[in-house]
């Protein structure tokens, strides 16, 4: 019995855990980062969290540069506190207040191709604090199109992906428990 009840508690931990997932956000959707895509428009409505992910997606035209205030507003990418020229690659929100991401080719920069991200804090470090909810994990990947900006083929992802999600929804941790605890009680 003592065994059944500790898989039981290791499972509802491990359901948890994946339920609380980071939401991983591809930067500009389908346009990707790109000078072409509208920013603004882009991070409109979002809410970021401690935890989330960005995913850059651009061509061999472009770099990403995470920098601080004074960088970000004079599209200087000296003292960049990461930076990367992959087509694909990931900067993890890992603090609350803003984060700032800009194209390492200055002209691309000036001309709008620069990103402020306000990172909100989890709750989870302060116990006082009612946890957040947790956010759903989207990604959308682009899709092959005619288009001549994008010859990065490392960017093209077959069509079937289209959403990739790794939230747990409450009525399917639910359900699992449920299970679990009708199973323990046959076994008693």
């Amino acid at each position: 019995m003592a065994k059944l009840l500790l898989v039981y508690v290791i499972s509802v931990i491990l359901a948890l855990a994946y339920s609380c997932s980071a939401t991983n956000y591809l930067v500009g959707d389908n346009s990707g980062w790109d000078i072409s895509t509208d920013l603004d428009t882009w991070l409109s409505g979002k809410r970021f969290i401690v935890g989330d992910v960005l995913l850059f997606q651009f061509s061999n035209y472009h770099s990403v540069y995470e920098v601080t205030k004074e960088n970000f507003d004079r599209c200087n990418t000296t003292n960049a506190l990461k930076s990367s020229s992959k087509g694909n690659t990931t900067f993890p929100l890992t603090k609350p207040g803003d984060s700032y991401f800009i194209c390492g080719n200055r002209l691309h920069c000036l001309g709008g191709m620069k990103l402020d991200v306000n990172v909100e804090d989890n709750g989870v470090a302060s116990p006082a604090a009612a946890p957040a909810p947790a956010p759903q994990a989207r990604v959308s990947f682009p899709t092959p199109s005619a288009s001549k900006r994008n010859n990065n083929p490392s960017a093209i992802v077959p069509s079937s992906i289209t959403n990739v999600s790794n939230h747990v929804g409450l009525s399917s941790l639910l359900l699992v428990n449920l299970g679990i605890l009708s199973l323990l009680f046959w076994f008693m």
